[in-house]
């Protein structure tokens, strides 16, 4: 079983950054791969981000660019650089496991709202 605990949200005006870390628990995280997502108000929950256990990236086409995903193994830790925010970025976001590994339950996740 894994757990999640997001952090690094905020409010921040248009054009503005943020980087989001994801601590994890246990011992699974190092070999799976993980994901970030997010759910706007009133969406569904999407994926966003991936990131292969050996650190390879894949972003939704609409945010490469912008957003940049990484992992510390060593450190049980994930984190997304988000750059350019827009309004449209606003939501909540959550790290999980990609769509392919367990499911495992979800955090309570951190709130980006991109406002001037």
């Amino acid at each position: 079983q894994v757990q999640f605990v997001e952090s690094g949200g905020g409010l921040v005006q248009p054009g503005g950054s943020l980087r989001l870390s994801c601590a994890a628990s246990g011992n699974m995280f190092r070999i799976y791969d993980m994901a970030w997502y997010r759910q706007a108000p009133g969406k569904a929950r999407e994926l966003v981000t991936t990131i292969t256990s050996g650190g390879v990236p894949w972003y939704v086409s609409s945010l490469k660019g912008r957003f940049t995903i990484s992992r510390d193994n060593a450190k049980n830790t994930m984190y997304l650089q988000m750059n350019s925010l827009t309004p449209e970025d606003t939501a909540v976001y959550y790290c999980n496991g990609a769509p392919a590994a367990p499911p495992w339950p979800w955090g309570q996740g951190t709130q980006v709202t991109v406002s001037s």
